[in-house]
């Protein structure tokens, strides 16, 4: 199966790696790598995460408080939104 990020979703990657690196070195890479690692589990099971809103599901980071929202048709994955947990639940709605 592929993936692709939505463009806001993956200004929202790239955001939150900055962000973590700026606290700590590595940090970024080990929230690149979760982010990675949660896109294959959702790969892997497109239909066994938590349906959010219509056919948009999440699953959840490890370690980092961070979904990711995908819709999946078929062979392809499509990454809506890399969301912080405690961020405004509906703000990535307008990209589905």
């Amino acid at each position: 199966m592929s993936f692709s990020f939505h463009p806001e979703a993956a200004a929202e990657f790239e955001a939150a790696v900055e962000w973590y690196e700026e606290r700590s070195a590595g940090l970024g890479l080990d929230f690149a790598t979760e982010i990675r690692q949660a896109i294959l589990r959702a790969e892997s099971m497109p239909l066994a995460w938590t349906l959010i809103d219509g056919d948009i599901r999440r699953v959840l980071v490890h370690r980092f408080p961070y979904g990711i929202l995908y819709a999946s048709d078929g062979g392809h994955l499509h990454v809506v939104a890399v969301m912080h947990l405690s961020r405004e639940p509906g703000y990535w709605r307008h990209r589905t």
